[in-house]
């Protein structure tokens, strides 16, 4: 059985953190012991005192993978009136996310807060570089993902003190060390939560189905891991999951940007 209800507390009577400015009184030391802290609770433990202490200031950005449903039907029962969940709507997503994405509003009776891209950013990119310009470069692919998925999520996470994510260690060799919560000095040192870092794959398909979660079909079809259309593939047995990303790509670390930690590029 995947996450039992919990009653472990988070003592975090020392944390402090101010809304929505620059002036953050949270240090990286107070944060590391926050995070080695949290490494021991639960995902449930952890979203019940992210939604706690922050309320509709933290967000789940879902791309509506596996992960993110799961995320979704945990934060539901934790407290459906203040369960906030973004979306990147890219322009170039397949109708099964669109399919999930109602299911997922319907099932729960929760709102989906969607963000486009810039209209005048993705006409002069087509214009200029051609409507499958991301086959042609990495240059060309990273510039698509930007003005598709970057800039609109800057945008979704602008006024929030910290935003939720399904990312898992095993996933990709770029997400190895990452921390339950972690400081995000790419969008202004808010919170990044990471609530199911530890997880593996099977554990996101038991609490799929004990708990009939909706997903997204395409993981049916051979995708583990859902982008764009036309950026995403299914893979066949004994392929890396993240080879049917970008898989024209050669390259063992494949990112769309949004996870990228800007204090770490040089």
């Amino acid at each position: 059985m995947i996450e039992s209800n919990c009653e472990h507390s988070i003592d975090d009577d020392n944390f402090t953190f101010l809304s929505n400015t620059s002036q953050r009184s949270t240090n990286n030391f107070e944060i590391d012991n926050l995070a080695n802290r949290f490494e021991k609770k639960t995902a449930t433990d952890i979203l019940k005192w992210s939604i706690e202490k922050f309320g509709n200031r933290v967000a789940l950005a879902s791309s509506f993978g596996a992960e993110d449903v799961v995320i979704i039907d945990m934060m539901v029962k934790i407290d459906k009136s203040k369960t906030k969940i973004l979306t990147l709507d890219t322009g170039r997503l397949n109708q099964e996310t669109y399919d999930v994405m109602d299911e997922i509003r319907k099932r729960y009776s929760i709102s989906i807060e969607s963000y486009f891209p810039d209209s005048q950013q993705v006409e002069q990119m087509v214009r200029t570089k051609g409507f499958n310009l991301m086959y042609e470069s990495i240059e060309n692919r990273k510039l698509c993902c930007e003005i598709r998925k970057v800039n609109p999520l800057n945008r979704s996470v602008a006024s929030l003190d910290g935003w939720i994510t399904g990312l898992r260690r095993e996933q990709a060799l770029s997400r190895l060390n990452i921390k339950k919560i972690e400081i995000d000095p790419t969008h202004n040192n808010i919170l990044k939560i990471n609530p199911i870092a530890d997880w593996s794959e099977d554990m996101v398909w038991e609490y799929i189905k004990e708990n009939a979660v909706p997903y997204n079909k395409l993981h049916d079809m051979g995708f583990p891991s859902i982008g764009c259309e036309p950026c995403t593939r299914a893979i066949s047995k004994g392929e890396n999951r993240r080879s049917g990303r970008w898989w024209w790509e050669e390259s063992s670390q494949k990112e769309c940007g949004l996870h990228i930690d800007i204090s770490k590029k040089k």
